[in-house]
């Protein structure tokens, strides 16, 4: 595999002495790279999160049922994890700057379909289409800063900056979303949205310099292909499985998406140009970043997405009160990313992974019983506990993403490690949805209930404490031997 000129260690804890050094003064141009990959980011954690906490009046909006409301949170999980990979692939080979305008561009196109959808079908099409357009900027975009900032304290506060933007998204999005729809529609923040994702494309060319991998390649047709369709299998069983897991509508499905999945790994270690390197599971940071990812995805985002929807058909919260409780989440996990980048390459990504996982679970056990009791408040506690965790999380896997993998190969690392997340997202939100519409009192034909409130509750946590053994197993996997005398 071939390396640039501008080779750096591969891994995210190096000990030389750039390590620990204080970061030397960025330049204007990395200023530049930092501001417009995390306004963009940004941007796309907001459209990620806009119909959190206006699902019920979304899907009132656009007559769709309970299956359907799964869709609408989810498809734009689906079209990030889909194409995360090829976008990595494409901005390693063919440009990280052209790639992450194109994102953006595209991002504008889909956020309009989204705004104007006359019915659920056209509004899941307009979100695949928005999740595959910030697929193009997450993965480009951490390729460009992991090109941006060389040395390992440079990409340590960088990297955390980046990921305090997804937390800022996470928080100011539905909180956005609540407020434009008392004033007047859901439909208005999709516009806003646009308008801004068109200014960023169109000023991307002056503040980014373009930075590409030393060799071409070509788009891998059968593995997005395989990779796509395998996981919107997956999704349409595990969504189907809320009414019964042994019908055929949920093992048909799931069959054939664990086949094709299988088919995708079989096309990646063939293929002359594939979209994921499968010689970088050889590496340790590298599996510990993309097993970090899933179990973040599937444990920390998976709930807390569902949660303002939860409190609102359980105890009748606003709208714009259960936007104010995913702030409250999301901004714990802003301000503790970006703490984080204070402590450098000091600690090792590791140890904050398992840290992250371990106040998640402390966070979900904490807001058990707010259903029955009746009670908002008592999710506060527990979220500001988790968002903690979660802030941790995010720091720790862009840190891995960019440092675990050649410099050459820097956008297919931010690809992996962001098609793992949001993977693990999109079966937390199908399985947190369907356990809570599964476990209903007697006589009760729909909703949710303090019962399968608690149960999702209850299942993050226990994923979280097995991201936190994962991480500590595969912790101890990289840690150096030490030294013979």
């Amino acid at each position: 595999m071939s390396t640039t000129a501008d080779a750096t260690p591969s891994s995210a804890d190096a000990t030389a002495p750039s390590a620990v050094a204080p970061p030397p003064a960025a330049s204007r141009s990395d200023s530049r790279a930092l501001f417009a990959v995390c306004a963009a980011t940004l941007l796309v954690l907001m459209n990620y999160t806009a119909p959190v906490a206006v699902l019920p009046q979304t899907a009132r909006s656009l007559a769709a049922g309970l299956t359907t409301q799964t869709w609408l949170i989810n498809a734009i999980t689906l079209g990030l994890a889909a194409t995360l990979l090829v976008a990595g692939s494409l901005g390693d080979d063919f440009g990280r700057r052209r790639v992450f305008r194109a994102g953006l561009a595209l991002l504008a196109v889909g956020t309009v379909g989204a705004a104007v959808a006359p019915n659920a079908t056209a509004f899941v099409t307009a979100r695949v289409v928005q999740g595959a357009a910030s697929a193009a900027i997450l993965a480009a975009g951490l390729g460009l800063l992991g090109h941006a900032f060389a040395t390992p304290h440079g990409r340590a506060h960088a990297t955390a900056r980046w990921a305090s933007m997804l937390g800022a998204g996470i928080a100011v999005g539905p909180l956005a979303s609540a407020a434009l729809t008392s004033l007047g529609s859901w439909r208005w923040l999709y516009l806003v949205l646009a308008a801004l994702a068109a200014v960023l494309a169109a000023l991307g060319g002056r503040l980014l310099a373009e930075s590409r991998a030393a060799r071409s390649s070509r788009i891998d047709v059968p593995g997005v292909l395989t990779l796509g369709a395998g996981l919107a299998l997956l999704l349409v069983a595990i969504t189907a499985g809320r009414t019964g897991w042994l019908r055929p509508a949920v093992l048909v499905p799931l069959a054939l998406g664990v086949l094709l999945l299988a088919a995708f790994v079989a096309v990646e270690a063939r293929g002359r140009a594939p979209m994921l390197d499968l010689a970088l599971f050889r590496r340790p940071d590298f599996r510990v970043a993309t097993l970090g990812a899933f179990f973040t995805g599937l444990a920390a985002l998976g709930p807390s997405t569902v949660l303002p929807t939860l409190v609102q058909g359980l105890i009748g919260v606003s709208a714009l009160g259960a936007a104010g409780l995913a702030f409250v989440w999301a901004g714990a996990s802003f301000v503790v990313s970006n703490q984080v980048r204070h402590l450098g390459a000091r600690v090792a990504p590791t140890r904050q992974l398992v840290l992250g996982f371990a106040l998640t679970a402390v966070g979900y056990l904490a807001m058990l019983g707010y259903a029955d009791a009746h009670s908002w408040v008592r999710t506060i506690p527990g979220l500001l506990i988790s968002g903690a965790g979660s802030g941790l999380l995010n720091a720790a896997l862009a840190r891995l993403a960019v440092g675990s993998v050649p410099p050459d190969r820097v956008a297919m690392g931010s690809g992996a490690n962001n098609t793992a997340r949001y993977v693990g997202s999109a079966l937390g939100v199908a399985v947190s949805i369907t356990v809570a519409s599964s476990l209903l009192p007697a006589g009760q034909t729909g909703g949710f209930s303090a019962h399968g409130a608690d149960a999702v509750l209850l299942l993050g946590a226990a994923t979280a404490v097995l991201g936190a053994t994962a991480a500590v197993i595969r912790g101890r996997a990289t840690a150096p031997a030490p030294a013979t005398t």
